[in-house]
């Protein structure tokens, strides 16, 4: 008997491998695959959205969830800093939340490499450039993943670039992050740390693989992280399944070869990783300093769904994971344990491997571990790329080694009894069934004539067109029918990013916009969560995983409106809160559709001075006494109010004084309010202090709720009375006595006082972490504020985000050691 084959390159080539050419040739060779893969994969994405009539293609709205809120705005921000537009700079925006550190959300909402892409564009089109980056990242990501499976297993250009296609267009990329750019670059970094992996195993290119593992963790270090766990995973493979030999064909050296490779992967992941500490490390601390949110422990789904997740073109309802890639690379898959063409230590590790991984998904420990040690806040299956990536790989090692038809066939077998089984699953596909018969068919027959064309070339031509065909069909009905059924999920609804009401918002905040004499609140309703982003405002609209903790505790209590557990921040048009926040302009719907009026009013400087502690007389317990704590003055009536009505339909009655402005705010609440002629939604803790209008003449205020919650409370005193007059002399007065001149920088602000100042000079930012003042801090209701002594008139502040120093020394340390590297082998080269 034949002696069992130690690897899978022993295998002779497969049919149409190309024949030896000169060096021109065969690197245009090489770059045919990754072409082809890039085509296939991007082609079929954009064909799903022409066939749902999506933006650009259609009217249908392509922003689907946070896409809309975080990834747009954000784009807007980086265009706007790029062309000299930002108040702010790469550390720290003005804009949103009342100032804000940036460099985290940079690294999470704006690392993908192409998120610059965004810049190139006019800013009208930007929103435009966002969704052109999912399938330039996805077919980024099928073009990588076809080089490294070259460097698995040699074989047809055009055979690699349809399998990379099919990692490409796999259920993860399709039906969880075709909306989330920066989560899709952890589809190119898993094919490209595989590369990294190839050169450790030969002793080559170390700092090329520090390099690619830096390249990873720039784009995105959530999916990196789950990359760089799968390159690990793909490390202790090849090592099992591969004869570790020296340089120069040094016969095998066993253990001291995989001492040596693993010794080449730990430092050169570290010097990697390392040389990214400066928005690492920045992002880590950021995220302990964020606010913290109410994540559900994981609770893994069924084994049926978990199973239905590798059907082709399934889409899951909700929090599913999706596994799946095209029926040609299952069917392949299938065929991989039987191909004797494969050693067989090597058919049982990877088996055993893509066994194991797919077990650890559901076990909570090794889904803990997946996730970076954190319960994920959303979908907690988001590491299921990792499973399709080897499913491909072994289907590539399975075609490289001429699979038979019989196996094959009974792959397909397996795959429709398995569909069969699973077809009453509460949340099976409707394209399921066509992509398994239909796409199963044509893929196995092009197998066949695939290996039917090792004697018949002629053959070779149609089973190559076969089987992009069909990858691409596919692909595009699961694309398509990932986002028509996910469509129908509330969250999930797709929203317009450009229209003329946006555009005709954008125009209006910049006619009043004043900053930094003032800010600009681009008002309600909101395009998204990030209008202040978006449209060039100050207001304090922010949505981002790392709004802190201390930005959530000072403007809670003063009653802004905010929702996911206090990450996402709205406005609320009350003057003494633009009093404290100097606010001087604000933007509101016109009469006709699609227009904005804006207007100004008087509003003191962003540094003011108080100079003694002060306590409102109002009920401690209410928002109204809050505001007039921060505010340092009496503008507010907090009368008592007698509740009536039903459970559903309360009604609130109080007397204030006639001519004041009454407004109200009822957290607990959601419905509708009704007073005199004023009726306003209210939302919970979304909707912030509301105007409910004049108190009439008659000093009476008389309030309904119209509610779904029953016995609802409104809180003992949900109603507040507003003396304007004495408001407009507290504006006045906080203007006379505040900064004569206020210069805020990039990330820095510096204020001009009266002298002699004496007391404290509030800064209207929230007392973000990172802040450091030339004045001793002091703490003062949540705001950034400081000390003055007596005869103090200047001060300056600076924002440099925790953890960025000892950051960029860690990358210097990095950036040293891989130039010494360097350095070291050119000069070796050099000698030899």
């Amino acid at each position: 008997m034949a002696p069992e084959p130690t690897t899978v390159d022993a295998r002779p080539p497969a049919p149409g491998r190309p024949v030896p050419r000169r060096p021109a040739t065969r690197r245009a060779a090489r770059s045919r695959g990754p072409l082809l893969a890039f085509l296939l994969t991007s082609g079929a994405l954009c064909a799903a959205w022409v066939a749902r009539g999506t933006y650009p293609f259609g009217d249908t709205g392509r922003a689907l969830n946070d896409q809309a809120n975080q990834y747009v705005p954000f784009h807007r921000a980086l265009w706007d800093l790029v062309h000299g537009r930002a108040a702010g700079d790469l550390l720290f925006t003005w804009r949103g939340g009342f100032g804000q550190q940036f460099l985290s959300d940079y690294h999470t909402y704006l690392g993908n490499p192409f998120s610059w892409t965004a810049v190139l564009v006019p800013r009208e089109h930007v929103d435009l450039a966002v969704f052109a980056i999912t399938p330039v990242t996805m077919g980024t990501a099928a073009a990588v993943m076809t080089v490294y499976l070259g460097m698995l297993n040699p074989g047809p250009w055009w055979q690699r670039g349809v399998l990379g296609a099919t990692y490409g267009l796999c259920g993860w990329a399709l039906s969880d992050a075709s909306y989330v750019p920066m989560w899709l670059w952890g589809l190119v970094a898993l094919p490209m740390l595989g590369i990294a992996v190839e050169w450790c195993l030969q002793e080559r290119r170390w700092p090329g693989v520090a390099l690619l593992v830096a390249l990873a963790w720039l784009g995105n270090f959530y999916t990196a992280m789950m990359a760089t766990m799968a390159a690990c995973i793909l490390l202790a493979i090849r090592m099992i399944t591969r004869d570790m030999t020296g340089r120069l064909g040094v016969p095998p050296d066993g253990v001291r070869g995989k001492l040596r490779a693993l010794w080449r992967a730990a430092t050169g992941a570290a010097t990697g990783i390392l040389l990214t500490l400066p928005l690492l490390l920045p992002s880590f601390l950021s995220s302990g300093a964020a606010q913290p949110t109410r994540a559900a422990a994981f609770d893994p789904v069924r084994i049926e769904v978990f199973l239905s997740g590798m059907l082709p073109a399934t889409h899951l309802w909700g929090g599913r994971p999706r596994l799946y890639v095209a029926s040609l690379g299952l069917i392949l898959a299938g065929a991989f344990v039987l191909n004797t063409g494969v050693a067989r230590r090597t058919r049982l590790v990877w088996a055993a491997a893509i066994v194991l991984v797919a077990a650890s998904f559901q076990f909570p420990p090794t889904q803990f571990v997946w996730h970076g040690l954190a319960v994920p806040n959303g979908n907690p299956y988001r590491e299921t790329f990792v499973f399709s990536a080897m499913v491909v790989i072994v289907a590539w090692l399975a075609l490289a080694n001429r699979p038979r038809p019989r196996h094959l066939a009974l792959a397909l077998a397996l795959l429709v009894a398995a569909t069969c089984v699973l077809r009453r699953t509460d949340d099976f596909g409707g394209w399921t069934w066509p992509a398994v018969l239909g796409g199963g068919s044509v893929s196995l027959l092009a197998l066949v004539l695939l290996r039917l064309g090792e004697k018949r070339r002629f053959l070779i031509p149609v089973a190559a067109a076969l089987m992009i065909g069909v990858v691409f069909a596919e692909s595009t009905v699961a694309a398509a029918g990932a986002d028509a059924r996910r469509a129908r999920e509330r969250w999930a609804k797709p929203v317009t990013t450009s229209s003329r009401s946006i555009g005709n918002h954008f125009e209006a905040v910049r006619k009043v916009a004043g900053w930094p004499a003032y800010r600009t609140d681009s008002g309600a309703p909101q395009s998204s969560h990030n209008d202040a982003l978006a449209l060039r405002a100050e207001g304090p609209q922010y949505y981002s995983s790392y709004l802190p903790e201390a930005t959530y505790r000072a403007l809670e209590p003063l009653g802004y409106g905010f929702k996911n557990d206090g990450r996402t921040f709205f406005g609320a048009a009350n003057p003494v809160l633009d009093a404290i926040f100097s606010i001087g302009a604000r933007v509101r719907p016109g009469t006709a559709p699609g227009s904005w009026t804006a207007s100004k009013f008087p509003a003191p400087p962003l540094v003011t001075v108080r100079t003694g502690p002060y306590t409102s007389p109002n009920p401690a317990d209410s928002v109204y006494a809050r505001q007039e704590n921060v505010l340092g003055a009496t503008v507010y009536q907090v009368p008592p109010v007698t509740r009536g009505g039903t459970a559903t339909r309360p009604t609130y009655a109080a007397r204030c004084t006639p001519g004041s402005e009454a407004y109200w705010y009822s957290p607990a609440l959601y419905g509708t309010v009704r007073a005199g002629g004023t009726r306003e939604p209210v939302q919970s803790r979304t909707t912030g202090v509301t105007p409910l209008g004049p108190v009439p003449a008659s000093g009476r205020v008389d309030v309904t709720v119209q509610t779904r919650t029953k016995d609802a409370y409104a809180g003992e005193h949900p109603l507040g009375c507003l003396d304007r007059p004495a408001l407009d002399t507290v504006v006045r007065h906080l203007t006379t006595t505040g900064a004569t001149s206020v210069r805020p920088g990039s990330h820095t602000i510096g204020a001009t006082l009266p002298t002699p100042a004496g007391g404290t000079a509030v800064i209207a930012t929230t007392a973000i972490p990172g802040w450091h003042c030339s004045a001793p801090l002091k703490p003062f209701h949540g705001l950034l504020a400081v000390d003055l002594p007596a005869g103090t008139d200047a001060f300056s502040c600076t924002f440099t985000p925790k953890g960025l120093t000892p950051g960029l020394a860690g990358a210097t340390l990095a950036l040293m050691l891989l130039i010494g590297v360097k350095s070291t082998t050119l000069r070796r080269s050099h000698r030899v």
